[in-house]
């Protein structure tokens, strides 16, 4: 199933909508892209795409490709 960001309607993958379940709310079913959802916080698209590594690495199970 393919979702779009739901504020510039760029395609999402998989790593872009487990992020926002992990910040937004996890039963989440509309995203923001990393992009919008940098605007949104106000924080730098690198600060997001550091933040998403560290969930990764920590082993949080949104990341986990099913």
């Amino acid at each position: 199933m393919e979702e779009f960001c739901m504020c510039c309607g760029k395609k999402l993958n998989h790593d872009e909508i487990a992020l926002h379940r992990k910040i937004y709310s996890r039963a989440a079913t509309r995203f923001l892209c990393i992009s919008c959802s940098s605007q949104y916080l106000q924080v730098s698209k690198e600060l997001l795409i550091e933040k998403m590594m560290e969930f990764k690495e920590m082993g949080c199970t949104l990341f986990e490709k099913k």
